[in-house]
C-alpha cells in the first residue's frame, strides 16, 4: 500500500508524477472505475497536499496523480488555520501520511493583495483581512531580505508556512523526529507547470 512508502520515496514518486506533466505525457493513473471501487472502504493516500485555492494549481493534475494518492487540503494563499492544522494532523495520525506538501505559487493573488496592503497600509474589507494577516510575516520577511518581487515572497511564504507547521503542531513534529514523515515545501511556475522544492524538513 502507498502507506507504507517512505517520506524520501513518496517525494520521488511526487516528482515524477510532475515531471510527467511537465512533459507533457500525463499517464492519469489511478481513475478508472476498479479503482474507484477499491477505495469505497478504505483510503491510503502517499501524500497530504496543502495548497492554494487557485483554479491553476490543481494538485492531482500538476502530480498526475489519481483518486486515492493525495488527501488535499486548499486554502487561498495556503494560509493555516486551526481547521487546516487539524486536516494535516488527521493525515499523519490516521491515514499515516509519510509526506506532506506545502504548495505556492507565482503571481500568488493573497500574497499580492498583502504585499499591496502593507506597502499602502490599507487593509482589505471582510474575511479577505484574515488572510492577508496571516501571510504578513511572510512579506516582511521576504522585505527584510530586500526581496521586494511578489514571486520571490511567494517562496518566503512556502517556507514560513512549513516551518510553522513544524513548529505549531506536536502531531507533525514528532511524526518529522521519527522519520514517519517529512515536509517539503513547493513554488509552482504557471508557465512551465513544474513545481519545484524551496525548502525541505525531516529525511528526504
Amino acid at each position: 500500500m502507498a502507506t507504507y512508502l517512505t517520506p524520501a520515496l513518496a517525494w520521488r514518486r511526487l516528482r515524477e508524477g510532475n515531471e510527467r506533466f511537465v512533459a507533457g505525457h500525463s499517464l492519469h493513473p489511478n481513475q478508472d472505475a476498479s479503482r474507484r471501487n477499491s477505495l469505497v472502504e478504505d483510503q491510503h493516500p502517499f501524500a497530504v497536499i496543502f495548497g492554494c485555492s487557485d483554479s491553476r494549481l490543481a494538485a492531482e493534475i500538476i502530480f498526475d496523480l489519481g483518486l486515492g494518492d493525495a488527501f488535499v487540503v486548499r486554502t487561498a494563499g495556503q494560509v493555516i488555520d486551526d481547521a487546516v492544522l487539524g486536516s494535516l494532523e488527521y493525515s499523519i495520525t490516521e491515514l499515516h501520511v509519510p509526506l506532506i506538501v506545502i504548495l505556492g505559487h507565482d503571481s500568488c493573488g493573497a500574497v499580492t493583495a498583502t504585499k499591496s496592503a502593507v506597502e499602502t497600509g490599507e487593509m482589505p474589507a471582510g474575511f479577505i483581512r484574515s488572510l492577508v494577516e496571516r501571510i504578513t510575516p511572510s512579506v516582511l520577511t521576504a522585505m527584510r531580505n530586500e526581496q521586494t518581487d511578489v514571486n520571490e515572497m511567494v517562496v518566503e511564504h512556502v517556507k514560513q508556512t512549513a516551518r510553522r507547521l513544524a513548529d505549531s503542531s506536536r502531531v507533525i513534529s514528532a511524526a518529522i523526529d521519527d522519520g514517519r514523515a517529512a515536509v517539503v515545501g513547493l513554488s509552482y511556475k504557471l508557465d512551465e507547470g513544474r513545481a519545484a522544492l524551496v525548502s525541505g524538513i525531516g529525511k528526504l
